[in-house]
């Protein structure tokens, strides 16, 4: 058995604001949460919801985790930056070369993006959300694969990707060496058991592959906290 992941979220200061900025730019569908938070949920096959969740923390350095956004030319790589611009969004420097040709831009609480200017052929068929980039060790792309049960699509040079047999996003890992944290992560996983299964198992099982359980001094009740070989927290949730 393998968990599913069930979203992406997001530690916000103000969650219905920066839902509103990510509904408006991806025309994913804004609904509440129950659990004090919102959600967001997609028009197209991309496999997981976006949901946004209140936190006092300020962001605090780069984040571990952005979004990969593809275009299908360079006038649809304009317009998807003058879009998310127009939102809120801004150009910022995290030192990217002059040749390289995506664009580095910041929602509006500083979580980084990037549109991916056209060709990229890793991304090809990926969707609009190409890819969840994240910093991270060869180690945790495998655990991330038996979590998750999805295959390894790229394992070269420590750098890791994995992607849902179902398509949609991958999930890459740039391999060593990877930045200290500078405080819990902004963006992180919420995976739950099949319908059918149980947390507790799940959680377990999770353990035996590298995982950690931690204390987070509160949160969300319903869910255990845990986190990665690479320190990256995640919430493991009741059967969905």
């Amino acid at each position: 058995m393998t968990c599913q992941l069930f979203a992406v979220c997001f530690n916000a200061n103000q969650p219905l604001t920066l839902a509103g900025f990510w509904s408006g730019f991806l025309e994913w569908e804004l609904v509440d949460d129950p659990r004090d938070g919102v959600t967001l949920l997609p028009r197209d096959d991309t496999g997981f919801r976006l949901r946004f969740l209140p936190s006092q923390d300020r962001k605090a350095g780069q984040n571990r985790v952005h979004f990969d956004l593809t275009s299908t030319s360079l006038e649809d790589q304009q317009q998807t930056v003058a879009r998310a611009l127009e939102l809120g969004a801004r150009h910022i420097d995290v030192g990217q070369r002059p040749e390289e040709g995506h664009v580095v831009l910041a929602d509006p609480e500083g979580n980084e993006f990037c549109v991916i200017e056209p060709g990229n052929k890793f991304l090809a068929d990926c969707g609009f959300v190409g890819a969840l980039a994240c910093d991270g060790s060869q180690e945790v792309g495998y655990f991330w694969s038996r979590a998750l049960g999805w295959p390894l699509v790229w394992d070269q040079d420590q750098e890791t990707a994995i992607r849902s047999p179902h398509g949609g996003p991958k999930f890459t890992w740039g391999g060593p060496p990877v930045a200290p944290k500078t405080g819990g992560n902004r963006l992180y996983f919420d995976v739950a058991p099949p319908v059918h299964g149980d947390r507790d198992t799940e959680v377990d099982r999770l353990l035996s592959l590298g995982a950690t359980r931690i204390d987070t001094g509160g949160g969300e009740t319903r869910s255990v906290m845990m986190a990665d070989p690479d320190d990256n927290e995640f919430s493991v949730s009741a059967p969905r």
